[in-house]
């Protein structure tokens, strides 16, 4: 069986593919029409990507059986026209859960500190220590997820340990389990919105979710309020985040971000990052070492399942 890996992958998990007998190509730069070509020269069985996008012509150009997704999500990857052609698309969630965790508190911290103006400041000669002893703290506050699912149940117990009350809102949250989890659950996103002082959003894109922060959302959040998104760019509508930091002192932490480069480097022009209370990082989240060693694990155990069985775990389609 043939496997195209398609975008950085380590190399054990490589030559522990290898050495179970695959026939193991490596491309992690090749995109768009350069990626079609090394399908097609491949003749790949199977993909494996982690943020390249895998369009219909990619894999109607090509004798695929499964896509995996190395990491948990798959909007990058067109799942209806693998479904109509009979191609499995696979991925591996919960991999990277403790990894988006602590950027995501990376990022409330760094908001509630200005560490990044602090920093700036510094690397400047100047000194403004009064400009930055006014911060709120985390401990008391009211935290607020919007998505309770893997990364949202990693994100409670650390709330918690910064002495915050956590509230919830998720389509699957019943108040049996929030019970269960020591939280308050939320009928409504803007619910969850309204009774904090931070909000971490933890939801998969799909259609429900696209544009779920919306001007009704961000409206109902406390001013000067922390706003988290750790998710996927595709769920703010970036227009009513931006009117929210200009009129209601909303502060924002984005690990994701409309204009993204679809490569390592590149250039990006979101006027977001030019307002005062947003910062923001390069999609990281889910990018230390201990996570990627998880996800290359799962990948290899999903190909070894798939090769033995015919049937891949962890289907989304």
């Amino acid at each position: 069986m043939r496997v195209l890996v398609a975008d950085r992958f380590s190399d054990d998990a490589r030559a522990t593919l290898a050495a179970d007998g695959f026939d193991v190509a490596y491309t992690p730069d090749a995109r768009g029409d350069a990626l079609t070509a090394a399908i097609s020269d491949a003749q790949a069985d199977v993909l494996v990507v982690r943020s390249t996008r895998v369009d219909a012509d990619m894999l109607r150009a090509s004798r695929l059986k499964l896509v995996i997704r190395a990491g948990a999500g798959f909007n990058t990857i067109d799942v209806a026209t693998a479904r109509s052609m009979g191609i499995y698309v696979a991925n591996c969630p919960g991999k990277n859960s403790n990894a988006v965790v602590e950027i995501a508190f990376g990022l409330i911290i760094a908001l509630d500190r200005q560490i990044a103006a602090n920093v700036a400041d510094l690397q400047r000669g100047a000194w403004r220590k009064a400009a930055y002893s006014g911060a709120r703290g985390l401990a008391g506050s009211a935290f607020g997820l919007v998505g309770v699912g893997r990364i949202g149940r990693a994100m409670i117990p650390r709330a918690k340990a910064f002495g915050m009350s956590v509230a919830g809102w998720s389509r699957s949250l019943t108040d049996d389990i929030a019970d269960e989890l020591g939280i308050a659950r939320k009928e409504t996103p803007a619910d969850v919105a309204q009774s904090a002082d931070i909000v971490s959003v933890h939801v998969s894109l799909n259609d429900d979710t696209r544009q779920m922060a919306g001007r009704d959302f961000f409206a109902a959040m406390r001013e000067g309020a922390i706003f988290i998104n750790t998710s996927r760019a595709e769920v703010v509508d970036e227009s009513a985040l931006a009117w929210a930091v200009r009129e209601r002192g909303i502060k924002a932490g984005l690990d994701v971000f409309e204009g993204e480069p679809p490569s390592g480097t590149g250039s990006i022009d979101n006027p977001l990052f030019a307002l005062d209370g947003v910062i923001g990082t390069h999609h990281i989240g889910g990018q230390t070492s201990e996570a990627q060693r998880a996800i290359a694990d799962e990948t290899v155990r999903i190909i070894r399942e798939y090769h033995a069985t015919g049937t891949p775990p962890n289907l989304v389609t």
